[in-house]
């Protein structure tokens, strides 16, 4: 059931009933002679703040967002049972659904990726012209060694702090966050300072969701999904895929491109000098790969 809440030009918000509440989306672009993107944001309960950037694809196609239950405009719904990505998967269903998406390109950043995929695995849905993944995370198992690898470079005193806090589970410290805040300007995104819309979605992201699914930081990885793997799963997926990533990126390179060879009608692109948010380091790149590659699978 949908509740449309406000239109304005080629923009309408609404909210969207779904298992444990209501979400709220938005529709940007009228042009319904081309197939829509659906954009899926990460996390988990990150926000659709940071990929607003991407709205730009709205000259071409209509572009919808929405935040997941639990974070952004949409209800808070702190129940622990609604926070799994079977929950996550089947709301996306459900969204599809209410806004009559029969035929639909599927782009997810980071936790993003993770839903898509488990979504198109789960129920092998007609309609999807495409995906992509940006900064995809596939394997918590690899995630977790590219982030170990990435930390072996930092200094000595920063790792053993990680590795104190760690052992005692003092993850507020200011210590620890002081190196998590370092870790995140290597490798999430690089840009100093931060855009007003990234900064948006940290401040207003559902943390207690993240933590219960992830964990305490992007390296520690403690909640549900820490045995999330896919692996074995992605020949199965018969859609044409592009993977994006950064130079510096938490999903490396190397993961991103073993992710890659698993999906036969899959492409790689690789930014340079960019990380996880690489599509707001290089955002004009970005909004040309990726849209020539949406409008070549349409």
């Amino acid at each position: 059931m949908e509740k449309e809440i406000k239109k304005s030009g080629n923009v309408q918000e609404g909210y969207i009933k779904v298992t444990g509440g209501n979400i709220w989306y938005k529709i940007c672009g009228s042009d319904k002679n081309k197939i829509p993107v659906i954009i899926l944001h990460g996390g988990p309960a990150a926000t659709h703040y940071y990929l607003e950037p991407l709205e730009a694809l709205s000259s071409e196609r209509p572009v919808i967002f929405y935040d997941q239950l639990g974070c952004g405009l949409s209800d808070k719904a702190n129940v622990k049972s609604l926070w799994t990505i079977e929950h996550f998967v089947e709301e996306l269903g459900q969204v599809r659904a209410a806004l009559n998406l029969k035929n639909v390109h599927i782009l997810g950043h980071s936790w993003g990726a993770m839903l898509a995929t488990d979504y198109i695995i789960k129920y092998m849905p007609k309609g999807i012209a495409s995906l992509v993944f940006s900064g995809a995370c596939l394997s918590a198992t690899m995630w977790g060694l590219d982030q170990r690898n990435y930390l072996s470079e930092f200094p000595l005193k920063a790792r053993e702090i990680i590795s104190k806090t760690e052992e005692k589970g003092n993850f507020d410290s200011k210590e620890y966050q002081d190196v998590m805040i370092n870790y995140y300007q290597s490798h999430v995104c690089r840009l100093s300072p931060w855009p007003d819309c990234l900064k948006r979605a940290f401040s207003e992201m559902n943390y207690e969701i993240y933590k219960y699914m992830w964990g305490p930081s992007e390296f520690t990885i403690t909640g549900i999904l820490k045995k999330y793997d896919r692996i074995n799963d992605l020949n199965r997926i018969k859609i044409p895929t592009l993977f994006t990533c950064g130079q510096f990126d938490e999903a490396s390179p190397q993961t991103t491109d073993y992710y890659h060879k698993k999906i036969p009608q899959s492409e790689i692109f690789v930014f340079k000098d960019a990380s996880h948010n690489h599509h707001l380091e290089k955002t004009n790149d970005y909004l040309e790969v990726v849209g020539s590659f949406i409008k070549n699978a349409d």
